[in-house]
């Protein structure tokens, strides 16, 4: 037992001796003296002090060296150097060996070789290499200056975390925060609380994001939007690359236009700024406002190129559009704002009021002083049929084109021209059926009130008659080519919308309610975009010609 006990009284006197913290050491000093009354337990050095302590070296002007406690006081010119990667500057400072811990104050500059730190006091815990002030301090590097009320540097990994109001100020953008990390060797900053990006191009707020201040490429999340002058762009998660002015945005994307009161939804978006064009699909619409009523016009793919007052909206590929008393569908959409003309290309069918109208070519022409929709031009096969208001019939008009006329924003007057055949339900003022009027003519005149047709006029070689309901067997009441597509009338802005679009959208909602959740308290990650960029495929060109989809 005797044995064991000074076995172990000696290891742990060699465990103790092992651990026990370095002295300080004096490598020079011009003048080594004592002087208890003024400073009791210290030796004062004084001119050219140069000291070391475990990987240190600390040089000032005059110091007072503590040894039993293990622990100096500098002044004048002190600078702690570690390595060749943190230089400390002040007037006067602070230094434990015992902890390891130095205090630094006076016109305080922290050196590393990517940024400098300037403040009134500066702290450094050598145990875990970290630096923190709670003063106003200014950080300098070769592309940026931060200004914050306090903050920390992790050593190690070259970092500066802010948890209050910080600044950073770029030759092309400032950023206010009051969380976040900066990086200072490879430029990247990540946003962890609510905070804005503000330059000569634009303005982004985001509450969870990164920037690459050297490439200027960032990664926005939650509750993030960019602003222009003319655009506000949203969405769950944003790309955005300064240098082209190109930004993609994902989930819930909403890019509203400011000046023309227009929006444009989906969740997927590419918005390239110097071109002036934008790219948005899945569950894709487009909102504008005409008339005090909205138009929503619904593709699998919309595009929409050029400058304000010039700009082109194209839809692709099963096309659908609603507003109050119209609706539609076709293959594309082309609408050009300059010239007021939205054409409808392959195989469109416009719903006006209870009137269903077909053709080869549809053409709406709005007027730019009104900002209200004129006239309606089909051209080739027109059809126009409606059901008659209380019996079972159709009524009928064909013809080859049709130009149309809008009356407060309601299809008012309609001329048929060329080949034109009728078949129309008459009733008298009290409902009943006079009988059914078939005939052909070279031209029809429609005046619609209410989406109704109030009066109808046949012009020049009229042939045909008013037939008796018993006299008009019913394989004679639909005019050849009649097709009745009642079932696929849009009624809403939800019917533009297909069942794998809805689909679509509530997997998409889901996923990123569920993403959002997973990543409330994992550290943000860079997205692979975000570094890989060049690799993306170019922008889509702006002068292609309209293409049946």
């Amino acid at each position: 037992m005797l044995v064991l006990s000074v076995q172990s009284t000696f290891a742990q006197a060699a465990k103790s001796a092992k651990t026990a913290p370095k002295q300080i050491h004096v490598e020079h000093a011009d003048n080594f003296e004592r002087n208890e009354p003024l400073v009791p337990g210290a030796v004062l050095l004084s001119g050219n002090v140069k000291v070391d302590h475990d990987g240190i070296v600390l040089t000032c002007n005059k110091a007072y060296i503590f040894e039993g406690e293990n622990y100096l006081k500098a002044f004048g010119n002190v600078q702690l150097v570690q390595g060749d990667t943190l230089f400390l500057n002040s007037k006067y400072a602070e230094y434990s060996g015992n902890l390891k811990q130095a205090f630094a104050t006076g016109d305080a500059v922290m050196t590393s070789p990517d940024a400098t730190l300037q403040t009134d006091t500066i702290h450094f815990d050598r145990n875990i290499q970290q630096a923190y002030y709670n003063t106003k301090g200014t950080i300098v590097n070769k592309e940026n200056t931060l200004v914050s009320k306090s903050g920390r540097y992790f050593a190690a990994e070259k970092k500066f975390q802010f948890l209050t109001e910080v600044t950073i100020t770029n030759p092309k953008y400032v950023i206010k925060s009051n969380h976040l990390d900066y990086y200072s060797n490879s430029g990247h900053t990540y946003l962890l609380g609510p905070s804005t990006i503000t330059s000569k191009a634009n303005y982004i707020y985001t509450e969870r994001g990164f920037y690459d201040t050297k490439k200027n490429l960032a990664h926005f999340l939650r509750k993030s939007y960019i602003k222009y002058d003319d655009r506000l762009i949203e969405g769950d998660s944003l790309y955005y690359n300064r240098n082209t002015e190109f930004a993609s945005a994902t989930r819930n994307v909403k890019i509203t236009d400011s000046i023309n009161k227009g929006i444009v939804k989906g969740h997927y978006a590419e918005i390239f700024k110097l071109k002036d064009s934008m790219f948005v699909t899945k569950r894709a619409v487009a909102i504008n406002l005409v008339e005090n009523d909205s138009v929503y016009i619904h593709g699998k793919k919309l595009m929409v190129t050029g400058k304000e007052g010039e700009r082109i909206l194209r839809a692709f590929n099963n096309v659908r559009f609603y507003k109050t008393d119209m609706s539609g569908k076709c293959d594309s959409i082309h609408s050009n704002s300059k010239t007021a003309l939205t054409k409808l290309i392959g195989n469109p069918i416009i719903w006006n009021g209870e009137s269903q109208i077909t053709g080869d070519i549809m053409h709406l022409i709005g007027d730019n002083n009104t900002k209200k929709l004129d006239s309606l031009k089909v051209l080739n096969n027109t059809f126009i049929i409606s059901k008659d208001t209380l019996g079972t019939g159709y009524n009928q008009v064909k013809g080859i084109n049709l130009f149309g006329k809008f009356k407060e924003g309601k299809l008012h007057d309609v001329d048929v021209i060329k080949n034109t055949e009728v078949v129309y339900f008459m009733r008298n003022d009290d409902n009943e059926l006079i009988g059914i009027n078939k005939n052909v003519s070279s031209k029809i005149n429609l005046i619609l009130e209410n989406n109704l047709i109030e009066t109808i006029t046949f012009f020049n070689k009229v042939d045909g008659d008013i037939y008796p309901e018993t006299d008009l067997p019913e394989n004679a009441r639909k005019l050849r080519g009649f097709v009745w597509r009642g079932d696929e009338r849009i009624k809403s802005k939800d019917d533009i919308f297909t069942e794998e679009d809805n689909e679509l959208n509530e997997k998409l909602i889901k996923e990123g309610k569920e993403q959002e959740e997973k990543n409330k308290n994992v550290p943000l990650k860079v997205r692979k975009e975000t570094l890989n960029y060049d690799k993306k495929k170019p922008a889509p060109k702006t002068e292609a010609k309209d293409k049946k989809k």
